[in-house]
């Protein structure tokens, strides 16, 4: 089939270049997109899911808008996936659990032939369904809870636990020089994005050599201070204060440390890479947040990836407010890489099996997609997608980035997570 160009493609309506309203019907299961002149397309449908209202709406704006963005370029560029349009089936979440249950039910029934969300704790309320349905789900940002033991979800990049032991090696190669073992205190988001990251540090912390104060401190997605609970935290004078959380509640943590006079002096504050964006600096201002810490899986907008040309010409064209923040970065190689295992599902199946959208095309795009992808580079992005065997991180690759004069930048080169088998663990899944 010849190659294929479309424009802004939702589910409920497909408006063209030209202004004309497109009706999607299903004939023999297959979709297909008629215009009013009788043009007729096939199409491969995709479901996403970000939390673009609600309390991460910060974060789930911006990711919509980068999903929506790579599926234009995508039909625009690419020509679709083997020349297919990409239609997209997208929904809103309002970072609400029960939301997400009901919109993986909707992209089953709507015959989408895989999905994505944007966070850990939307997959973790959305995966069970998926995983009974062998519904193959990818996970902008994941936490080990997803895909440990291996199922039908995949993290799109290393996950929260990842971004703990990399910093912990970090901090102790590049940091630390005190005496005995660096203290660790953790301020975390009441879901999987902060209980990731306490996987993590249990499972690596005593043995990189930190020592973990127990409990650990929590907080909500809404939270307005925590003042009472860092003066607890100052109390026992910690080397590290790691937060992993989104940037709204992010940056009251660090407004408040820096309020009561915990910064600037010996303990460093990090971020895990749900927090660790622009929208971070710029709710709590460049100044407080000038040296902090944080881990993120893609390349910032200064690289010189081959990629980015395009990606900045179609952010600053249709969502140019969001330039600079790389969670927009973090979503466009989402769709990029979605639309590659659906390209590589394609040559290997036939579109008819695959755009019937029934069980039977999801275990083909997962079994000749998702996991065919081979050192897929994603336009130099992110780090390098493949699936291994055991392993459901699609890839390993993060960097340490660090606020320098109000911008966002990397101060190592790329480090690989290892392998972490938290299911033998006999405390995993049980917090």
């Amino acid at each position: 089939m010849a190659s294929k160009h479309s424009k802004d493609i939702t589910r409920r309506g497909f408006i063209k270049g030209t202004g004309v309203a497109s009706l999607v019907l299903f004939i023999g299961g297959v979709p297909f997109l008629i215009s009013a002149c009788g043009e007729t397309k096939q199409t491969i449908k995709i479901g996403l899911s970000t939390p673009s209202t609600g309390p991460a709406a910060e974060k789930g704006q911006v990711l919509e808008h980068g999903n929506k963005d790579a599926v234009r370029y995508i039909n625009e560029e690419w020509g679709g996936v083997g020349g297919y349009p990409v239609e997209l089936v997208w929904m809103d979440n309002g970072y609400n659990p029960s939301n997400m249950v009901n919109n993986v039910h909707k992209f089953m029934d709507s015959r989408c032939i895989t999905f994505g969300c944007s966070s850990s704790a939307m997959m973790t309320a959305g995966m069970s369904a998926a995983n009974q349905n062998g519904f193959t789900g990818l996970a902008v940002y994941g936490a080990p809870v997803i895909y440990r033991p291996p199922k039908h979800i995949y993290g799109q990049m290393p996950d929260y636990g990842d971004d703990f032991v990399v910093f912990a090696q970090y901090y102790k190669d590049n940091l630390w020089n005190g005496q005995g073992k660096p203290k660790v205190a953790m301020h975390l988001l009441n879901n999987s994005t902060g209980s990731g990251a306490h996987d993590g540090a249990k499972a690596k912390a005593a043995e990189m050599g930190f020592e973990l104060i127990e409990p650990v401190y929590e907080h909500t997605a809404s939270t307005t201070s925590e003042t009472t609970s860092l003066n607890s935290i100052r109390s026992l004078n910690p080397d590290i204060l790691y937060i992993a959380s989104t940037p709204k509640p992010s940056s009251v943590i660090i407004k408040n440390a820096n309020e009561l006079g915990m910064t600037g002096g010996n303990m460093v504050i990090a971020c895990g890479h749900a927090g660790m964006t622009k929208a971070l600096v710029d709710l709590a201002g460049a100044d407080v947040c000038e040296g902090v810490y944080g881990l993120f899986p893609t390349v910032n907008w200064d690289d010189d990836a081959s990629g980015m040309e395009k990606l900045k010409e179609y952010c600053q064209r249709y969502h140019p407010s969001d330039y600079g923040n790389m969670d927009y970065i973090a979503s466009w190689c989402q769709s990029l890489i979605m639309a590659k295992a659906a390209e590589l599902a394609v040559e290997s199946v036939g579109y008819e099996a695959l755009a019937k959208g029934d069980g039977a095309a999801w275990k083909a795009y997962e079994d000749y997609g998702i996991k065919a992808l081979n050192n897929y580079d994603v336009e130099g992005l992110q780090g390098p997608v493949s699936y291994t065997v055991g392993d459901n991180r699609m890839s390993k690759s993060l960097r340490v980035f660090q606020v320098q004069k109000g911008s966002i930048n990397p101060v190592t080169d790329w480090i690989d997570a290892p392998l972490i088998e938290y299911e033998k663990y006999d405390w995993f899944g049980k917090q």
